[in-house]
């Protein structure tokens, strides 16, 4: 009992044990409960239900900001909070670019939902080795900020100049290497990402790719190309691995259940890139500063960051707000999966 009580009271990349294993816990009942009881059939998930499941595991996140900030102090609470925003708001573009993923693979609403939770998993695998290869970067070389900063500035000003281009799919690398090395069937299978069927020139049965499978690997390498802007910019708030690696994950859990919500009008929030490209600009100036000795206030960082979202999404509904609402599915052209 001793040394069950001292291994969990020992420190693992500078916070006790403890507080990983109730990370992971929680994590595992976020998962367990979405899959195994709310989503143990596959349906169609509404912008209502979307907007509750949301509000769910933002009050999950909520209350774990809360426990850190009681057990290490309110600064470590504030970082978490800060950092969980920065992810939000950063990570939301990466929400369309999905939703354009799955109009142009034609992939039903019923199935996006399947999609979406096993990429979590990726998510959860990504996320811990960007962020401790980050963690290990800055800790050894801590010049290494600035070229954070610098990459974020630099991300920031491209994501203003290109505000107005569409993803192209088509053209996209990933979906042109998919389509070229693989077998990738036209037609769906259900829920399954691969499937058994003879090749067309030997006649032996091969695994193929289904569109569904396509879009779960561009899935997963569109968030990883995301992470590399988002994971430095939650390191400007701080250096503390486990608060970059919760407030990321919990950021990444509540935007995926936002997303049917989010989809079901995508033309009402064309203007909020605008203020994401800000944000990014401003963290990287944040993160160039850190290694000079100046720090900006977390507190300060917190409400600049909800004041400049909150900005950019009440401009968004109310620029549109004559507009229909138009779903993800009738924005790109659809079925160009050749057979």
């Amino acid at each position: 009992m001793e040394s069950l009580l001292a291994a969990l009271t020992g420190d693992f990349l500078g916070t006790p044990v403890y507080f990983w294993v109730a990370f992971i816990a929680v994590v595992i009942g976020l998962l367990v409960f979405d899959l195994g009881i709310l989503h143990k059939e596959e349906k169609e998930i509404s912008a209502k239900e979307s907007l509750i499941l949301y509000g769910f595991y933002v009050t999950i996140a909520v209350a774990f900001g809360a426990w850190v900030w009681w057990q290490r102090g309110s600064q470590a609470g504030l970082e978490f909070f800060t950092g969980y925003l920065i992810e939000q708001s950063l990570a939301m573009d990466n929400m369309f670019v999905i939703a354009t993923i799955f109009g142009f693979l034609a992939i039903p609403r019923i199935y996006q939902h399947r999609v979406l939770f096993w990429g979590i998993l990726g998510v959860i695998a990504f996320r811990a080795i960007l962020i401790g290869l980050g963690a290990a970067l800055v800790y050894q070389f801590s010049w290494i900020l600035f070229g954070f900063g610098a990459f974020l500035v630099f991300t920031g000003i491209r994501m203003f100049s290109h505000k107005d281009e569409e993803p192209d799919i088509e053209s996209n690398p990933v979906y042109s290497f998919l389509t070229k090395r693989f077998r990738v069937t036209r037609e769906l299978s259900g829920h399954d990402f691969t499937v058994k069927r003879p090749d067309p020139k030997t006649g032996k049965i091969v695994r193929w790719l289904t569109p569904l499978g396509v879009a779960l690997i561009m899935v997963e390498t569109v968030d990883l190309i995301f992470a590399v802007d988002s994971v430095p910019a939650v390191f400007a708030v701080t250096q503390d691995t486990f608060i970059v690696y919760t407030s990321n994950i919990f950021a990444i859990l509540g935007l995926r259940a936002l997303y049917f919500a989010l989809a079901a009008a995508m033309n009402r929030f064309r203007y909020l890139q605008i203020s994401l490209a800000i944000i990014l600009v401003l963290v990287g100036i944040k993160i160039f500063l850190v290694p000079m000795g100046i720090k900006i206030d977390t507190l300060l960082s917190l409400v600049v960051t909800i004041s400049i979202l909150a900005g950019g999404v009440i401009y968004s509904l109310w620029k549109t707000r004559n507009e229909p609402d138009i779903s993800a599915e009738e924005v790109p052209e659809t079925g160009r999966l050749e057979p």
